[in-house]
């Protein structure tokens, strides 16, 4: 069973059974569903901008003005009585901004991937709930539709996948509408179609398809794939090479009876063996110390030996 066929029968039994609590939807980006007698009346998901973020972004109201009503209301997450009461909307405008935001929210959840739904009793009274609940199957069957149109489109994007950037074109495009004008100032490579929402305040399935529209028309621009990098395969190999048969240790000779012979003199020690001499050696490039550019494989005349080594580590020593 597909993650949309569990959400729609977990959610259908919820409207027959007349379940009042959250359906509580786990994926990415998953959400809530709030229910009252079978019918939703709120949807909350981290992949769309709720009616809080949608009457902020829409310059109705500051932040401070949002964060005194709430302390006013006494940490409502959703003072309505305030903001009509103080002018900043009216009851017709919060209701259909609230209707907007659970909408949008069930068209994220769809639109990605859902693992299971469990049953949950509500916390508390659901924030920015609709006057009359929504048949959950409805609402599915509407995000549906929005997700089939979108996928029909000559450059279809995800919500959460795609991260456009302006495109050469569109620096010399003509005209171009508001919501054109904040995609193109915000995207920047990282943000995906549900990041852009956030910041222009709109519903995640408006700005994912006037991305997709934006795509088809050479304003926006995908970086693709990095391209897989080549494997050189050796001439009637597979990729590995087969490795060689080792070849039998030389025999070990068998040393003569009786002790060793006692050597004549000592071995000399080859001059420079220990790599100090190397160590405290000047630069290739200056033989004398003058400048001199070193011939390769030359020695180079003046070199710190390994007694002057202890001079300089003993400088009072003469």
């Amino acid at each position: 069973m597909s993650g949309y066929e569990l959400l729609a029968r977990d959610l259908a039994a919820c409207g027959r059974d007349g379940f009042t609590g959250e359906v509580r939807v786990t994926g990415l980006p998953g959400g809530t569903f709030h229910f009252r007698g079978g019918l939703v009346v709120a949807v909350e998901s981290p992949g769309a901008p709720g009616p809080e973020a949608l009457l902020l972004r829409s310059g109705r109201i500051g932040g401070e003005e949002w964060a005194g009503l709430v302390r006013e209301s006494g940490g409502a997450r959703w003072p309505a009585a305030g903001l009509i009461a103080q002018g900043y909307a009216g009851a017709a405008q919060l209701r259909v901004v609230c209707a907007m935001a659970l909408q949008d929210a069930v068209f994220a959840v769809v639109a990605g991937s859902v693992d299971g739904c469990e049953r949950a009793p509500s916390d508390g009274p659901p924030p920015a709930t609709i006057a009359v609940g929504e048949p959950p199957t409805r609402l599915l069957q509407e995000a549906s539709r929005k997700l089939a149109a979108l996928l029909a489109l000559p450059c279809p994007v995800r919500p959460e996948r795609e991260r456009p950037v302006p495109a050469a074109l569109s620096y010399a495009a003509g005209r171009l509408g508001p919501l054109q004008r904040e995609v193109l100032t915000h995207a920047d490579g990282r943000r995906t179609a549900r990041d852009l929402a956030f910041r222009t305040g709109r519903g995640v399935y408006t700005v994912t398809v006037e991305v997709a529209r934006m795509l088809g028309d050479g304003l926006l621009e995908c970086a693709g794939a990095p391209a897989p990098i080549p494997v050189r395969v050796p001439p009637g190999g597979h990729g590995v090479r087969p490795r060689e048969p080792a070849s039998p240790p030389p025999p070990v000779p068998v040393p003569p009876s009786g002790p060793p012979p006692s050597p004549a003199t000592l071995p000399r020690r080859r001059p420079g063996a220990s790599g100090i001499t190397e160590a405290l050696a000047p630069d290739r490039g200056d033989v004398a110390g003058n400048g001199a550019e070193a011939t390769p494989g030359e020695r180079p005349e003046s070199q710190t030996g390994w007694k002057e080594f202890f001079r300089l580590r003993n400088p009072t020593t003469k």
